[in-house]
């Protein structure tokens, strides 16, 4: 009996030891998922509505994030810097500035749940002093 008993809880561990790495990949590369019912911008394309795959790129370089398709294919890769936003953390957040009417709204920011430093999108200097100017809305969801 104590063998069974000692024998389940190696076998709980074994596999406890092996799912941990697979849950930890999406903390290391920050993966998360967008779905958007209109078309946002990004640094020098449009993405049109549907859903989407942020994840940094698997570098060094903590400020490079692709984005992928909702079938993992690569659209585009960009360059951000850190930016931080206030409290702890918390949830997931996207920050999106309205750039009015004829525009799609762009995507300014993204911030990782649990993290207080997120990846602002770099733009060309044009393009970031207008958004600058633009009112600028932070959307917090759930991871």
């Amino acid at each position: 009996m104590n063998f069974r008993k000692a024998f389940s809880i190696l076998g709980f561990m074994l596999v406890f030891a092996i799912i941990l790495p697979v849950l930890r990949a999406d903390e290391l590369n920050q993966a998360t998922r967008f779905t958007f019912s209109q078309p946002v911008e990004i640094p020098g394309r449009v993405l049109p509505a549907g859903t989407y795959f942020f994840k940094l790129a698997d570098s060094d370089d903590r400020h490079i994030v692709r984005i992928l398709g909702e079938d993992g294919n690569l659209i585009v890769t960009v360059f951000t810097i850190p930016r931080q936003r206030r409290g702890n953390g918390g949830d997931i957040a996207i920050t999106l500035a309205d750039r009015g009417a004829t525009q799609p709204k762009a995507i300014v920011a993204w911030f990782y749940a649990g993290e207080t430093e997120g990846h602002e999108f770099l733009y060309p200097k044009q393009v970031q002093k207008e958004l600058a100017k633009d009112k600028q809305d932070t959307i917090v969801g759930a991871d």
